[in-house]
């Protein structure tokens, strides 16, 4: 018997937006939710990509990758160079995970954490964001601050990590760094603006580890 093929699940509509690992999740976040928003993909890097897009343009597309035209690209406009961007990386979900962050415009490295035993992607995008307002807040800039991660901004706005992945001794390490951002962001004030990072016109975010 031939052994079936791995999926993930993408819910931009449901009880609780995310990516679920497989359909029993999946179609409990969405049975008898009106407007249900979901997807399935071959691959984790896809299910990301595709759930930090809008549902609109990821829906019944071909696996070929969409180009923009110059007007829509123009819509965009350029990213604001005066500001860190940041990104994480993880080998496996969960698997090894590091993150860091960047200044956009040299793309030199302003910190870094990691590689933890075991992470997964979106714990790293928080973490990272964290650390990133955490960083500009201590030298007194006022840039801004790109993730591509919709999943970590939303964690980030909610001051807490919305992950599934349960507490191990071997992610401790990582589970110690989760409380304390999310103890940073109950206690701390911030002026930083968060803004989406847009792959799609401006090409990968500059903190990207090139491991696609």
């Amino acid at each position: 018997m031939s052994k079936k093929k791995e999926k993930f699940y993408v819910v931009w509509q449901g009880k609780r937006p995310g990516i679920y690992l497989t359909w029993k999740d999946c179609k409990a976040m969405i049975d008898g939710f009106a407007g249900a928003q979901y997807k399935s993909f071959p691959t984790f890097a896809e299910a990301k990509t595709a759930y930090n897009k809008d549902y609109a343009d990821v829906k019944g597309t071909s696996k070929k990758k969409k180009v923009l035209t110059p007007e829509e690209k123009a819509a965009y406009g350029e990213p604001n160079l005066y500001s860190i961007a940041v990104d994480a990386a993880s080998s496996g979900n969960p698997g090894v995970m590091e993150y860091r962050g960047v200044d956009t415009q040299t793309e030199k490295q302003l910190f870094h954490q990691g590689p933890f035993k075991q992470g997964t992607n979106n714990i790293g995008e928080f973490l990272a964001l964290v650390h990133g307002l955490a960083y500009l807040k201590k030298i007194g800039s006022d840039r801004i601050i790109y993730s591509d991660s919709r999943i970590a901004i939303g964690w980030v706005k909610k001051k807490a990590c919305n992950t599934k992945l349960q507490e191990t001794p071997r992610n401790k390490d990582v589970y110690n760094l989760v409380r304390r951002a999310e103890q940073w962001l109950k206690t701390n004030t911030y002026t930083t603006t968060i803004v989406k990072w847009e792959t799609k016109a401006w090409g990968e975010i500059p903190a990207d580890f090139g491991r696609k």
